[in-house]
């Protein structure tokens, strides 16, 4: 048997109150039924009276330790044990536990004799060795109908009720009682909804051939409680109420960025991503690409080894993983490894109310950290924009109370206003991605700009995006005289950019040469002036070299002849000497 989803929220001080442990309604009373005060809980045929009191006592038994008894009107120990076995609630197992009581009283308008003044003593005698029996702290009487159908005296019939209820406080228990809906009453005799201290409302309504079941509180005395009429679910394991809004936004915001698993993207998002636990809305007209999108996301998540729980409400698992593989994606591992479950089927396959009791049975089965809904617009098949707007809110709140990153997607009409979305929620969304058609120059051509996205800086660019075996690429875009290019415009741009370039490069290096030409020119000049200059400077060299032999063998032919003359010793005869600059000294 499941736990409930939501933990009772602490009761208010004044009236003490039962937790029930059926889903969503302990949130709307803040705490349960009156402890110790009989709940009236009525409604038309098959709206679930006779559930919802069973369910009161199997979870009280179970979840609450509190001990309680049927009293049956109209169906007999085993038809109720058989009633509630598909639900998972195994009624004679309690009872071995002695944990529940099933007791039936049989009450036949044609077996009965009256005589005299008619009474409830016999009754409250059963009831209190019932009670005692197993120190049942919850009881349920179902239904009073069945027990005042014998009794013909109104004046009796509305005393002894009165008794009844007296008679049921005075004892402590937490009773809940049964009764018919009246003809534009909440009972039949109208006296049931003024001796009790809480009454519940339960209806079952049918739009557009889909019925609905709704929950009331009409009356609390003594306490505040939701006021709302609200959706209910019988599922295979009970009860689920669903709150029509949270009752306060107090769930924790995740400071966490997760990529997108497109990096440009990234980049238009702080450069950091989404934030964990956000809810996300990727809008467009059809064809633009919003699937591929969320499968990218899909795709980054399951990466990261988390859990992804894909709603899908126009293609079949098989077609979804066919057709993301031809861009690049491929989802199929993720779902043999256990990350990612789809969940497929027509939107009008069940109300908004179970579609929404769905995701919350799947989420407390999967555990996921981001859930895809595509496309929320074909709720508006089974709903009203008011109702799928409603049913929205709740399922967003509910993400983001488990931060859960929520991605939704939304198809566009082509003659609608891009910026708004059909079912009302954009300004429930922290991040809104819009992708659109641009055209121009004969073509269509996707692209995309981040609408908001709150508690970030981002782009305000528009970035053209092209999807390829690789997955999705987001591309720069040029502004022109004549708009944004994108496509082949683009495309030409670039490549009259990319011709501009290698001109630009070519007369660079032509520039390059010349110099170096130049260059060589000089250096070559400057090789051969040196050459000059050391010839010249090598020729006087030697001049000089020449000219001082030339004087020492004159001076020595002096010295000769003037000793052959007998003369006086040679004086000292100047010269000259060349020096390497060609100078004399």
């Amino acid at each position: 048997m499941s736990q409930p989803v939501n933990a009772s929220p602490p009761a208010p001080r004044g009236v003490e109150k039962a937790p029930t442990g059926i889903r969503g309604f302990d949130e709307i009373t803040q705490g349960g039924l009156p402890r110790g005060r009989p709940t009236l809980v009525c409604g038309s045929a098959g709206c679930g009276k006779t559930l919802f009191g069973l369910e009161f006592l199997v979870r009280g038994a179970t979840q609450f330790d509190e001990p309680g008894a049927v009293i049956s009107f109209e169906e007999n120990v085993d038809e109720l044990t058989k009633n509630v076995a598909s639900l998972g609630f195994d009624l004679d197992e309690l009872v071995a536990q002695k944990k529940l009581v099933l007791d039936y009283v049989h009450v036949e308008r044609s077996e009965i004799e009256e005589s005299g003044e008619y009474d409830l003593d016999g009754l409250f005698v059963r009831l209190a060795y019932t009670i005692d029996s197993i120190g049942a702290k919850r009881i349920v009487l179902d239904t009073l109908e069945a027990l005042f159908s014998a009794l013909p005296n109104e004046g009796i019939l509305r005393a002894e009720l009165r008794r009844l209820f007296r008679w049921l406080k005075d004892r402590g228990v937490t009773a809940v009682i049964t009764g018919e809906r009246g003809d534009g009453t909440l009972t039949r005799r109208g006296l049931e909804e003024y001796v009790s201290d809480c009454v519940i409302l339960l209806e079952q309504r049918v739009r557009e051939r889909v019925a609905t079941r709704y929950l009331r509180v009409v009356k609390y005395r003594g306490t505040s409680h939701g006021t709302n009429e609200y959706p209910f679910l019988v599922q295979e394991d009970g009860i689920s109420v669903l709150p029509v809004t949270s009752l306060g936004l107090t769930h924790t915001a995740s400071d966490e960025r997760i990529s997108t698993g497109i990096p440009r993207l990234d980049a238009m998002l702080g450069g950091k991503g989404l934030y964990r636990g956000s809810s996300v809305l990727l809008s467009g007209t059809a064809g633009t690409g919003k699937t591929s999108l969320s499968s990218h996301l899909v795709a980054a998540a399951c990466k990261r080894g988390e859990r992804v729980l894909y709603f899908a409400f126009e293609e079949s698992q098989s077609q979804l993983i066919r057709n993301m593989r031809s861009i690049g994606v491929d989802l199929k591992p993720y779902v043999e490894q256990g990350l990612l479950r789809f969940q497929t089927a027509r939107p009008t396959l069940f109300g908004l109310e179970m579609h929404l009791a769905t995701i919350h049975r799947q989420v407390d089965e999967f555990g996921p950290s981001m859930v895809v809904v595509d496309p929320i617009t074909n709720f508006m098949a089974i709903g009203s924009e008011l109702e799928v707007s409603a049913m929205l809110m709740r399922l967003i709140d509910f993400l983001k109370s488990r931060v859960i990153t929520g991605v939704f997607t939304s198809l566009t009409g082509g003659g609608d206003a891009l910026e708004r979305t059909d079912v009302g929620v954009s300004s429930l969304m922290d991040t809104w991605l819009l992708v659109r058609f641009l055209e121009g120059n004969g073509e269509r051509n996707r692209g995309l700009y981040v609408l908001k996205s709150r508690g970030m800086p981002h782009s305000n660019q528009v970035r053209e995006y092209v999807m390829s075996e690789r997955g999705i690429e987001l591309l720069d875009v040029y502004s022109g005289p004549a708009g944004v290019l994108t496509g082949a415009a683009r495309l030409a741009q670039e490549a009259k950019e990319r011709a501009e370039a290698q001109a630009r490069m070519q007369d660079i290096e032509r520039k390059q040469r010349e110099l170096e030409r130049k260059r060589a020119l000089l250096d070559a000049q400057i090789a051969a002036m040196r050459a000059q200059f050391e010839a010249e400077e090598a020729e006087m060299k030697t001049a000089s070299r020449e000219h001082t032999q030339l004087e020492k063998e004159l001076s020595r032919d002096r010295d000769d002849l003037a000793r052959a003359r007998h003369a006086d010793a040679a004086r000292d005869t100047a010269h000259v000497h060349v020096n390497f600059n060609g100078g004399a000294e």
